[in-house]
Formats: structure tokens, C-alpha cells, sequence
């Protein structure tokens, strides 16, 4: 042997090439937790937010007339309603809507009952057709948080 390798340099050497021929696996040593008791929490938040805009058509689909006054009467014998009639069919957002109208060619015509004395009429008529709409905003906010433990041992 020559000098320069010392007998614990040749132990140094053979433990090595020792641990370089041992397989991997012989190295490896499983891992085990040394806990025996444990606690985990948890917390979660959340925050949803919607805006909405709701908003109503309301359609009047018929129509109203209406009379009154004072030392008037009707010409003729006729009644105080005039003859309606369907006119304008419509769809708006899916919805069919077919008007109906006054035939203003039939309502009543008015002659005054006593002459020269006071008299009075009104004639009122509204037609058929959007009547209101009524637009509602509003935003809603939730939140939301939830919080777990759990407890474990061994």
C-alpha cells in the first residue's frame, strides 16, 4: 500500500463506495408526523353584488268616454257610448296587444234643452295606448362569511 493512503483515508473510501452501491431506497426512511392532536380553522368571506333595473309597461287597451253636463240631451234616440272598433294590432317584447277604439263618427251628438237658460257639457276621452311605466333600480348586497374548525388527535 502506498503511503500516501492512510488506513482511516482507505475506511473513508470503502464507506462511500459503500453508500454509492446501496440502493436508493434503503436511504430513503418514511416520514411520520410526530403530532398527536391537531387543530385546523378556516375562514372564508364573500361579497356578491347585483344592480337590476326592472321595468313595467302598463297598456291600457281599451278606451273611456264619458259625458256630462246639465240642460243638454242626446240627438235622437242613440246611446251615450260610441261604437268601438279594433284598430291598431302591436307586439312589444312579445306581447300581442290589439287597441280598442272609439268610432268617433258614432258618439253622441249634444243639443241644448231649454234655450237662452245656462247649459253645460264635458266630454272626457282617453285612448288606448301606454298607459305608465314604471322603472325600479335598486342594487342588493350580500355578504356572506363562514368559519370552520376542525379538531383532530391521534
Amino acid at each position: 500500500m502506498p503511503s500516501s493512503v492512510t488506513p482511516w483515508r482507505l475506511r473513508l473510501i470503502r464507506a462511500w463506495l459503500l453508500v454509492l452501491l446501496l440502493p436508493s431506497s434503503a436511504l430513503a426512511a418514511p416520514i411520520v408526523p410526530q403530532f398527536t392532536q391537531g387543530q385546523l380553522n378556516s375562514r372564508s368571506e364573500s361579497t356578491t353584488i347585483i344592480n337590476e333595473t326592472i321595468t313595467s309597461h302598463n297598456y291600457r287597451t281599451g278606451y273611456s268616454y264619458s259625458a256630462a253636463g246639465h240642460n243638454v240631451e242626446t240627438v235622437g234616440d242613440v246611446p251615450i257610448s260610441p261604437d268601438a272598433t279594433v284598430t291598431n294590432n302591436q307586439t312589444v317584447g312579445g306581447v300581442n296587444f290589439s287597441w280598442t277604439s272609439p268610432n268617433l263618427e258614432t258618439k253622441p251628438q249634444w243639443q241644448v234643452i231649454t234655450p237662452g237658460a245656462s247649459w253645460s257639457l264635458t266630454e272626457s276621452f282617453m285612448a288606448p295606448g301606454l298607459d305608465a311605466v314604471t322603472t325600479i333600480q335598486r342594487t342588493i348586497q350580500t355578504e356572506s362569511v363562514t368559519e370552520s374548525q376542525s379538531v383532530f388527535s391521534q
